[in-house]
């Protein structure tokens, strides 16, 4: 691989990374207001669960987006030939995913 490809390889993984973070983080805060309200009043369930339900969503496309990354890198690391086009789409598209969220 190109030393300039390589690089932006590697910085849209950290990008991705970041972005993955960022989103974990969000949602975690939101996920601990919510316990908070929800222990007020049982009754409240009913009203915030489809908004917990999204929060737990968000982490779970989270935890699949890590995973994706991380068979990338461990691609990239274990073999010498290049990232693939595929390989490279597939980074991309964790960045995107995380913009249009």
């Amino acid at each position: 691989m190109a030393g300039r490809d390589k690089i932006k390889l590697d910085e849209y993984i950290e990008e991705a990374l970041d972005n993955i973070r960022n989103d974990r983080n969000i949602t975690n805060s939101l996920l601990k207001d919510v316990i908070v309200y929800l222990s007020a009043d049982e009754n409240r369930h009913e009203k915030v669960g489809p908004v917990v339900a999204k929060y737990v969503e968000t982490l779970q496309r989270s935890n699949e987006q890590l995973v994706k990354l991380a068979s990338l890198v461990q691609k990239k690391d274990n073999s010498s030939a290049e990232i693939t086009s595929k390989d490279r789409e597939e980074i991309f598209d964790l960045i995107q995913n995380k913009e249009m969220a």
